[in-house]
């Protein structure tokens, strides 16, 4: 028996498996564990993060590896992107999406803004602020939204 590829799952009209492929849900932790977990990460990243980020500038600057910046900075966006889908899943969920059964929320940590854009213009749950992001996602990087989307949308929309 041959399974469905993830795409192939968003796209069918069996968007119930497409939410349960895609927003599987992790171990519950304790709200006081977790909070304090979050306190020394916050206190980490704002503490620590511009440290590192001045060191590999000025070590890949010396060491004459200014190419390997270019990948360095990707390797950063999009781990910004990843948080920045967690950390403002609320928000983007009220003002970028349309409520309904076939809507895929922010909030997964393993993937990024722009791919959970990309999976609602499939399937036309973007609210017009949402569509509008798109466009401007899309006017920066040529289908951006859709490149994003972790599966190969790009192959299964040429075909």
């Amino acid at each position: 028996m041959q399974t469905e590829c993830p795409i192939e799952i968003l796209i069918s009209s069996n968007r119930k498996n497409a939410k349960k492929y895609f927003m599987k849900k992790d171990a519950t932790t304790g709200f006081i564990k977790s909070f304090l977990l979050f306190g020394i990460a916050f206190v980490l990243v704002v503490t620590t993060t511009p440290i590192g980020f001045l060191y590999a500038l000025l070590r890949q600057l010396f060491a004459g590896k200014i190419k390997t910046l270019q990948i360095y900075f990707i390797e950063v966006a999009l781990s910004l992107d990843n948080a920045g889908n967690v950390i403002m899943q609320h928000l983007l969920n009220d003002t970028l999406l349309i409520k309904n059964t076939d809507t895929y929320q922010f909030g997964n940590k393993k993937e990024t803004i722009s791919s959970v854009i990309g999976k609602n213009h499939l399937t036309n749950t973007l609210s017009p602020l949402g569509k509008a992001l798109n466009s401007f996602l899309n006017f920066i990087d040529k289908d951006h939204s859709m490149n994003s989307i972790i599966y190969d949308v790009k192959a299964f929309m040429e075909q």
